[in-house]
């Protein structure tokens, strides 16, 4: 067997058309006496490309395979002894009976073994080995670790690190030999395990790459020990020292990837410490200085993603970061550095605006990924007189870059829409210009979310912007963006001056597209005939259109078609409940509604599906969802991680510590960004009630849930505690997450008492109390704490005080195992005290066309009442604060006040998800005198509308 050259084929397409049998056939070479290596080197690769390529093969070919590789090992040719480690690697999760080739591996180790056979073995043994025999050979591994040799030592700690996941318990007994490959020093006096006297280890390695690897496995044993991480950080750190904080000699990282981890673990551990943060502050600094440009930038990328960092904090790193966009010859600097101002400048553009001079000189940047960086940068830290300067630049260079970032630059030119205004003829011009260029869907439809915006914010280009869309639908190809053009101009058109020639463009669709989009199509002509601004000579043309569309070929187009005729024949209010309210239910929700209810065999003879039960939001809290995931896309292509980089490979390393957090959600990373839907976490809380069978006795699930949990301790503290509240019909159940934060305690019966405050006699007893059985260290858990709503006319307003009660037992912080003979012994811990109000029993929904309801429920059900809220500085502190309180949803706009002085908000909701309320509220606000606010509260039960006045007050 060989590669031959002919003149149709090379080397590449060999390997693209190898057959998976023939390759097992051919491996019968492996048997042969005496071994040709170039022959089976080239069969090897063979087989790992099938691998890499994604063929399978069962267990029975993978373990003759295997076997037959093993053989292999009594050549001792270097290239085919590489390949053969590399291939036992690959087949050694498929295959069966792997730790047979132990013997011929630990004979690789031996010190009489070439240097790069030793290395290579030891990565292979610790893929193959079993974490149960992990001790066997812990010796080894630990003498490999201080070797003198740095590819051996390197070898050890990554396949350490790459093992930690399965053996944490083994290779937490490392730390000392981990450490002495961190500082470099000798760790034993005697002959080496690998051989050689005691003269040829005074030093294990000066490499560079044994310090970077050796910190990350430190880092990885001590991760949970935070006084721990922060002493390696402190003892690592001593650029300065003569700082006042830290005094002696400090051992130095001679690794600058190993300075780029430091950083990322100094802010990781001390970045949500408030008596630390100014010494992290001067790390930072000092930092900035370093003689490696990846530390500068690392330090000035770090300081950039604190928390409430400030202007002048800023000041050190924004000069860095400038710096570094003057390094001509270093293309990776500029990028680094243009990343990280791209990223300031979305929370701190007034920070980013010295460099906006240097940023204009790499708009011509060779590298089109730092122009674009570059130009969207300029574009959210740029005043409106460079506006037309930095379109005419893009223009040039939208051709010559990727989809990714022109979708990039859509979405900045659609946030600079709504900042300068007046320039809104140079931006429609300029994405009009780009739905003609060629593109994908993502880029087009971005480009068409950026008109849209703009129509609805600036009334000015409305007509414009619609005439683009217009012509952009008369030669569009993706069927998606059709839909949401016409539902556009469905909701715009009837209210422009002359709504005739958006119909012309929307018939020439029923006439010319597919059959969805003409049943769109017809949707949005059903807008037309049906908008009380439309005059009847209008309503007579539309219904003369869809007349003729009751003959079409598709089933949906003739229902629509009927549909909107007997709409447009029919009452006003017929209308407005069908054609024009622009509310949808929960998908989340009603997604597992419908799931639910297939699954449930006795769920047809109870009655049909229900669709009371499912939330309602609004379109535009449905956009708004939308672009608060598109928005998280796009960081993660801008920064190459979300915002909190520094503390990412923390995060990662301990993923697998807790695994099942207590509160549904909070330990994602979406939920920490904030991008968890509110419905899907209620969809969440509800299951994992209904696993523990006492509360599942409550009801199918909570008619409401609190839509965050109320923090009980603070985030440092021994225990952390917080409470989530759940509504039943006659029940309310308070959740408790605690979390055990001491490596040297098992907490055992772990429980909530709560006492209240106030007498709750006949109104609220207490029934159920759900424990922990054990809490280990860093493994949240959850308790309950359950009462019964005796008097269901009454709605408590109470506060309880709450006492955290367990059982200590002391336990190996390696192992997190209590010790046999310990009994342990009871103990208590405060907590903050919580309360129950009538906000609690609200449930947040949306309801449609709101001044509809308003009108409907009369003045018979109103409450109204005036507050003097002098603590507040502000109306947004105060709208914010009062929708907590009242557990409403806002109303579009309701928390977003245009003035400072003045505000009008609304909220709606369900009492106990089911009596619709609605709430007005009229403040004005003085400075010295605080807000005044004027709620009025209308619902279906005068008694409600009391409840929900009752909870600000």
């Amino acid at each position: 067997m060989s590669f031959k050259k002919d003149e149709d084929t090379d080397e590449l397409g060999a390997l693209m058309n190898l057959d998976h049998s023939t390759v097992l056939q051919e491996a019968r070479v492996f048997n042969e006496t005496p071994i040709r290596p170039r022959h089976s080197r080239l069969l090897l690769a063979k087989i790992i490309f099938l691998l890499y390529r994604g063929d399978s093969m069962s267990t029975t070919e993978a373990t003759n395979l295997f076997f037959s590789i093993t053989k292999l090992f009594q050549c001792k040719d270097m290239s085919l002894r590489q390949m053969v480690y590399l291939t036992i690697k690959e087949l050694s999760t498929i295959s069966e009976d792997v730790i047979m080739v132990t013997s011929s591996l630990m004979k690789d180790m031996q010190p009489n073994s070439e240097i790069t056979y030793r290395a290579n073995a030891i990565r292979a043994l610790c893929k193959i080995v079993d974490p149960s025999m992990l001790p066997g050979i812990e010796r080894f591994l630990k003498s490999a670790i201080v070797e003198k040799s740095p590819s051996i030592a390197s070898a050890a700690l990554v396949s350490s690190l790459h093992m930690f996941k399965d053996a944490k318990d083994v290779i937490r007994r490392w730390g000392n030999e981990v450490n002495e490959a961190l500082n470099g020093k000798s760790l034993s006096q005697g002959p080496s395990f690998f051989g050689g006297s005691s003269a040829q280890n005074q030093v294990v390695s000066n490499s560079k790459i044994v310090q970077y690897h050796a910190l990350g496995l430190m880092y990885a044993i001590r991760q949970h020990d935070r006084m721990a991480v922060l002493k390696l950080v402190q003892s690592f750190s001593g650029q300065n020292k003569s700082s006042s904080w830290m005094g002696g000699s400090s051992p130095t990282l001679r690794s600058d990837m190993a300075h780029v981890l430091l950083v990322r673990y100094a802010v990781r551990v001390m970045e949500n410490d408030p008596s630390l943060l100014p010494q992290l502050y001067t790390l930072l600094e000092e930092w900035m200085g370093h003689r490696s440009d990846m530390v500068c930038i690392e330090a000035a990328r770090a300081m950039c993603q604190l928390k409430d960092v400030t202007a002048k904090q800023l000041t050190p790193a924004v000069n860095v970061l400038q710096q570094a966009l003057s390094a001509t010859q270093k293309p990776t600097m500029r990028f680094a550095a243009i990343r990280t101002l791209n990223a300031l400048a979305r929370t701190h553009p007034e920070a980013v605006q010295p460099c906006n001079v240097d940023m204009e000189g790499l708009i011509t940047d060779s590298n089109r990924s730092i122009a674009t960086f570059a130009i969207t940068t300029l574009l959210k830290t740029g005043n409106e007189a460079s506006v037309d300067r930095l379109m005419k630049q893009m223009q040039g260079f939208m051709a010559e870059i990727s989809d990714e970032f022109k979708i990039i630059v859509a979405e900045a030119v659609r946030s600079l829409c709504r900042k300068f205004p007046g320039k809104h003829s140079v931006f429609l011009g300029f994405l009009s210009g780009v739905l003609r260029d060629e593109g994908g869907f993502d880029f087009k439809r971005a480009a068409i979310e950026a008109i849209t915006d703009l129509a609805k914010n600036v009334p000015e280009c409305k007509e414009a912007a619609l005439a683009h869309l217009c012509e952009f639908i008369e030669d569009c190809e993706f069927t998606k963006l059709s839909v949401r053009v016409l539902y556009f101009l469905g909701e715009e058109g009837p209210l422009t001056a002359r709504p005739t020639v958006y119909i012309r463009h929307i018939y020439n669709r029923v006439v010319l597209e597919n059959a969805v989009v003409r049943a769109a199509a017809v949707s949005a002509l059903a807008k037309f005939g049906v908008s009380p601004v439309a005059d009847p000579s209008l309503q007579r043309s539309v219904r003369v259109l869809l007349k003729r569309c009751l003959d079409d070929r598709d089933d949906e187009v003739r229902d629509r078609a009927a549909w909107a005729l007997r709409m447009a024949d029919g009452e006003q209010s017929l209308r407005d409940k069908y054609v024009r309210d622009d509310s949808t239910f929960a998908l989340a929700v009603l997604e597992r509604k419908l799931v639910e209810y297939c699954a449930d065999p006795a769920a047809a003879a109870k009655g049909g599906f229900s669709f009371e039960s499912i939330p309602r939001i609004s379109r535009a809290q449905e956009e708004e969802s939308r672009v608060r995931a598109r928005m998280e896309n796009m960081d993660a292509v801008l920064t190459g991680t979300t915002l909190s980089a520094p503390s990412a490979s923390g995060r990662a390393a301990g993923k697998s510590e807790s695994a099942e957090p207590g509160t549904p959600g909070l330990g994602s990373g979406a939920a920490a960004s904030g991008f968890m839907d509110s419905f899907e976490q209620q969809a969440q809380y509800a299951s994992k009630l209904n696993a523990i069978p006492e509360l599942a006795a409550f009801g199918d699930q909570p008619l409401v849930s609190s839509a965050k949990p109320v923090e009980l301790t603070e985030s440092e503290t021994e225990y952390v505690v917080r409470c989530v509240k759940h509504v039943y019909e006659s029940h309310v159940v308070f959740q408790f997450d605690i979390t055990n934060t001491i490596p040297e305690q098992v907490l055992e019966q772990v429980e909530v008492a709560m006492e209240p405050e106030e007498d709750i006699e006949g109104v609220l007893q207490p029934v159920l109390v759900v424990p922990i059985a054990e809490l280990k260290c860093d493994q949240p858990g959850t308790a309950y704490v359950a009462f019964e709503h005796i008097d269901p006319e009454t709605f408590p307003a109470v506060s309880f005080g709450c006492t955290l009660k367990f059982v200590v037992k002391e336990c190996d912080p390696a192992t997190g195992e209590p010790e046999e003979d310990d009994d342990g012994f009871e103990d208590e811990y405060s907590l903050e005290a919580t309360d129950i109000s009538a906000g609690d029993f609200m449930q947040a929904t949306y309801i449609p066309d709101s001044h509809a309801l308003w009108e409907s429920l009369g003045a018979d059900g109103e409450a109204i009442e005036t507050f003097a809220l002098a603590s507040f500085d502000s109306i947004e502190d105060c709208v914010a604060k009062v929708c907590e309180l009242l557990g409403m949803c806002p109303l579009e706009g309701a928390l977003k006040p245009k003035s400072k002085a003045a505000h009008q908000a609304v909220f709606t909701g369900r009492w106990l998800g089911r009596t619709r309320a609605i709430a007005r509220t009229r403040m004005t606000y003085q400075k010295g005198a605080g807000v005044t606010m004027e709620l009025a509260v209308r619902s279906e039960d005068r008694n409600v509308s009391e409840l929900v006045v009752s909870a600000v007050a």
